[in-house]
């Protein structure tokens, strides 16, 4: 979007979305008493999203050319928010225009404007990218790619579109996956696909999320809590990717957000978002898909793709049942690692259990797949395997990647 006129730049706003601005989920009964309506009021402040909703009214109704109640607006906005800079810049605007024409977005005096630059730059990416995920919404009952298939243990998925600078939570139902919210993030400095140790970038991936940290051991930095993935994961420590302590974590106090690019390579959200997150999602079954761009698809599109990788684990299981190690080798890559070991280092594992197995049905439950694609195509497969007779069995992860016209193994490991 280019830079114009403030009400240039957000016109669109006006004629995308007619009627009235917020949409139910925000809109709040009249309250019969005072000490109600600051009952409801505390209770608008800390809805995830609700702050962004309230921003892209006070835009629209500048595209429609209601100054004054769009600044009605924003400085209730401010007031409840104080630490939102891009709300207080549009605020600051707003005030301005009560007294000479705005130019663009932060019409603020030269030398301000100047000494602040790169402060001002980043509002203004920060605005665009919040109107243009509003304008942009995923099309109606479709998911991410990436999500091939999941089981009911993965109650919850994440999915990250960095060029969109944003995150997208679903639920995970008996009819598909639901979107329940999106939500504006911050990646790394410089930018996406971390590679070593301090390059200041946000990893490209699948991974999951491996625990909740209590907000009382954190620094304020951190906000109101931290999520951490599992990068470095298998398919990342295959190509020499290296790094540490990749998190979803929250905002100081005196950041409502974060610019665009300003994390050290972690997804930083919103206090209140990173909230909805964290008392949502499951610690070590939700997979978090971080992506350069997500590719929206309808979930029946993915079906052949499901049942064609159905296939590869069903004959993966009918050679381990066969209890021959041959057979069940030919599944594995040549360059195999699993926590350090080689095909070769391996191979007395799989042949343990194909011993404990012998002679016995081998039933694979709670499947799920995720696929990635970027120079080869990988898949990450989570499955409790069970032997009959036995009550329960090991939850294990695979890394798959297609080699040729075959997949193979190349990481297997017990996580659960």
């Amino acid at each position: 979007m280019k830079r114009a006129s403030l009400a240039l730049c957000l016109m669109c706003l006006a004629a995308a979305l007619p009627g009235t601005a917020l949409s139910s989920a925000h809109v709040r009964k009249k309250p019969a008493s005072a000490a109600k309506a600051a009952k409801v009021a505390r209770q608008v402040v800390l809805q995830d999203g609700h702050a962004e909703a309230r921003l892209l009214e006070i835009y629209r109704l500048i595209a429609q050319a209601k100054p004054r109640d769009a600044l009605a607006k924003a400085e209730s906005l401010v007031r409840d928010h104080p630490n939102f800079q891009l709300a207080q810049l549009t605020y600051g605007d707003l005030l301005s225009l009560q007294v000479r024409p705005i130019r663009a977005m932060g019409d603020v005096p030269d030398f301000a404007a100047k000494s602040g630059s790169q402060s001002l730059s980043d509002l203004r990416e920060e605005s665009q990218l919040r109107i243009r995920a509003l304008l942009e919404k995923p099309p109606a009952n479709t998911i991410p790619a990436q999500f091939l298939q999941l089981s009911p243990q993965n109650k919850h998925a994440i999915a990250v579109d960095t060029s969109r600078a944003r995150l997208y939570l679903f639920e995970n139902t008996s009819t598909g996956l639901k979107l329940l919210g999106d939500y504006y993030i911050s990646v790394g400095k410089s930018g996406i696909d971390k590679v070593v140790e301090g390059d200041l970038r946000t990893p490209l991936g699948v991974y999951f999320i491996t625990s909740n940290l209590d907000p009382k051991s954190l620094k304020d930095f951190y906000g109101a809590g931290a999520l951490p993935i599992n990068y470095p994961n298998p398919y990342d420590a295959r190509r020499g990717k290296t790094g540490s302590g990749i998190w979803l974590h929250g905002t100081p106090p005196s950041q409502f957000a974060r610019a665009p690019k300003a994390t050290d390579g972690c997804v930083v959200l919103a206090n209140q978002d990173l909230q909805r997150i964290i008392s949502t999602v499951e610690v070590r079954t939700t997979p978090v898909v971080i992506a350069p761009a997500l590719h929206w698809v309808a979930p029946q599109s993915v079906q052949p793709q499901s049942r064609q990788f159905a296939d590869v684990m069903q004959a993966w299981r009918a050679a381990k049942v066969s209890g021959d190690p041959a057979r069940i080798l030919s599944f594995y890559s040549t360059d195999f690692n699993g926590y350090g070991k080689t095909l070769a280092e391996w191979t007395p594992t799989l042949k343990a259990e194909l011993d404990r197995a012998r002679g016995r049905n081998l039933q694979l439950k709670d499947l799920s797949y995720l696929q990635w694609s970027d120079n080869v195509d990988t898949m990450v497969v989570t499955f409790g395997e069970v032997v009959d007779g036995d009550r329960t069995g090991a939850v294990k992860r695979q890394y798959w990647m297609r080699q040729g016209a075959q997949w193979k193994i190349f990481f297997e490991g017990v996580i659960g």
